[in-house]
């Protein structure tokens, strides 16, 4: 009767983590990891003193760190790509070639985009303030209020508490746009007397000016002579403007009626995980530690990486035969004993993993896309330079 032979795949629980038990090729080769351990570390002469449990250990400890460099460097291309994507399946991408998008920079674009008044992740509000005739100085904080009279300063972020109903923060009411200004210089854009131009300025019927609609010029004309009107506005006349200290706003020139808005587009402070509408990318991919990359399959692990495992797995396994061994230091013998080398199985284990580290990173430092990139422009250049040596023929003959 044949003796029983443990083999990986009738082992109960052969692996701490049992992440590639089911991969039917790791099962082959953890069989053959065996051998391939025992016979380096001279087991044919003296006892290996190590079980296939431990070896097999290593094998898959040994994947795990080829998995972990490979996945980290992968990240360092892709991170921008995953940033915001859903968290919720936390494998699947380490193999793929994702498409590139401008999220990112889009992302980064918004501030300035919101400063523009062009976009943003941040609504803006308006409110008016009621104007006094003889009046030039206004309180931003309790005098700026919406359609329903509320001050728009207790509104937004600022009306937030905590459970004791203490204010959890408040901030100064940033001013987008105040709608303070000047006259269109469209009704001196012709005639400065024209009875017409103030009627129609009055009634914001600029665009149908009598005496500029049927003006045939080409249009940047127009904006320039337009623009050179409001300079002259700005330097040789008393302008619209107002002035901005602290929470009050001084107006110019003096109102001179009751009844009259300034209306004033506001914005708070933005709350960087609350913008204006729901963004799930907010609880997305943030950095290295939770872009959706999972372990490698060892199926797909050409013949490359496998031998890479196959060395980092003989060096954990001189690493543990050694501390092993150091538990007992010697073994008596009639008349002497007999020393193991337990210090030195620790330190080759340990060399050899630090020179299989090295390499591997050396080897992925070359591959990422930016230094993939870079190779390919150097690779345009220099071909560029190749074909300048090659003559041009004389004439191209076709037939």
């Amino acid at each position: 009767m044949e003796a029983f032979v443990a083999t990986f795949a009738n082992t109960t629980n052969p692996t701490p983590f049992g992440a590639f038990d089911s991969d039917s090729d790791f099962q082959t080769d953890a069989d053959s990891m065996v051998t391939f351990v025992k016979r380096k570390l001279g087991d044919d002469v003296l006892s290996v003193e190590l079980t296939k449990k431990q070896i097999w250990a290593n094998f898959e400890e040994a994947m795990f760190e080829y998995g972990s460099v490979l996945n980290t460097y992968q990240a360092k291309s892709q991170l921008v790509n995953f940033l915001g994507y859903t968290t919720a399946s936390m494998s699947g991408a380490e193999e793929k070639f994702p498409r590139e998008n401008l999220e990112f920079l889009n992302r980064f674009a918004e501030p300035y985009a919101m400063e523009a008044g062009v976009g943003g992740s941040y609504n803006m509000v308006s409110g008016s303030i009621a104007l006094e005739s003889g009046r030039q100085d206004y309180d931003l904080h309790t005098e700026l209020k919406d359609a329903d009279g509320n001050a728009l300063f207790t509104q937004g972020i600022n009306a937030d508490t905590d459970a004791d109903g203490q204010y959890k923060f408040r901030s100064k009411l940033r001013i987008q746009d105040v709608y303070h200004f000047n006259p269109t210089a469209a009704y001196r854009f012709f005639d400065t007397t024209s009875a017409i131009n103030y009627l129609n300025n009055e009634f914001s019927f600029e665009s149908f000016t009598p005496e500029t609609i049927f003006y045939v010029l080409p249009v940047f004309e127009d904006i320039l002579r337009a623009g050179q009107l409001d300079v002259s506005n700005r330097v040789r006349r008393s302008n619209y403007s107002y002035q901005v200290t602290g929470t009050k706003i001084r107006i110019f020139p003096t109102p001179t009626s009751d009844g009259r808005k300034l209306y004033i587009r506001v914005k708070y402070y933005p709350n960087p995980l609350e913008p204006s509408y729901s963004d799930a990318s907010i609880h997305g991919v943030s950095n290295l530690g939770n872009i959706p990359f999972g372990n490698l399959k060892y199926i797909r692990i050409n013949s490359i990486g496998r031998q890479w495992i196959r060395q980092y797995t003989l060096a954990l396994c001189k690493e543990t035969l050694g501390y092993v061994r150091g538990k007992f230091g010697s073994i008596p013998v009639p008349n002497a004993e007999v020393t193991l080398n337990s210090s030195d199985l620790i330190s080759h284990g340990r060399e050899e993993k630090e020179k299989l580290m090295t390499s591997l990173k050396e080897m992925l430092d070359t591959m990422t896309y930016d230094k993939l990139l870079e190779t390919q422009s150097t690779r345009a250049e220099l071909l560029q330079k190749q074909l300048k040596f090659i003559p041009i023929p004389k004439a191209i003959f076709t037939g």
